[in-house]
C-alpha cells in the first residue's frame, strides 16, 4: 500500500460568507460544506453578514486579500413583501460572477431564492434539509473547481 500524498488542496483556505437572515436554515449549508470538506485538506473560515445584499462586498474584499483559494456564499432570499426577492438574489449572484472574473478567485453560490416560502414549520424544515444538500453540493463544486483550475495552471 502506498502512503497517501497530500492533495493540491492541502493547507489551502476557502472563505464562506453566510447571511444571518434565516440563519437557522443557512447554517445547515455551512455545516454540510464544512463536514464534506473535512478530509479535503482545505481550511474553512466563515464570515457572517446580515443578509444576502451584504455578501458581494465581503466576497470581493476576501478575494482581493489573496488569502483564499475560493469563496462560497450562502443565503436564503425570500419575498419580504417590500421588494421583489428575485431582484436581490439576481443582483447578488450577478455580483458574485463579476467578482470571480475580476479577481480570478473562484466564487461559489448557495444563494437560493424559493418561489414560495412561508414562515411555517413545514417550509422551514424542508429548506433546512435542502440547504444541507446544497452545502454538500457546494463542497463538491469547490473541490472539483479548485482541482480543475490547478490542472490548467500546472
Amino acid at each position: 500500500m502506498q502512503p497517501s500524498t497530500p492533495t493540491s488542496l492541502e493547507g489551502r483556505r476557502i472563505a464562506v460568507v453566510a447571511a444571518r437572515w434565516h440563519a437557522e436554515i443557512v447554517d445547515n449549508a455551512v455545516a454540510a460544506l464544512r463536514e464534506s470538506l473535512a478530509d479535503s485538506g482545505l481550511e474553512v473560515d466563515v464570515f457572517e453578514v446580515p443578509g444576502a445584499f451584504e455578501i458581494p462586498l465581503h466576497v470581493r474584499r476576501l478575494a482581493r486579500s489573496g488569502q483564499y483559494a475560493g469563496i462560497a456564499a450562502c443565503a436564503l432570499v425570500v419575498d419580504g413583501g417590500i421588494y421583489r426577492h428575485e431582484f436581490v438574489a439576481g443582483s447578488v449572484v450577478d455580483a458574485l460572477m463579476r467578482i470571480q472574473l475580476e479577481t480570478d478567485v473562484p466564487v461559489f453560490s448557495a444563494v437560493l431564492t424559493p418561489h414560495h416560502f412561508h414562515e411555517h414549520e413545514e417550509h422551514r424544515a424542508y429548506f433546512a434539509e435542502h440547504f444541507k444538500v446544497k452545502g454538500t453540493e457546494l463542497a463538491r463544486a469547490v473541490t472539483a473547481t479548485l482541482t480543475g483550475l490547478d490542472r490548467i495552471t500546472a
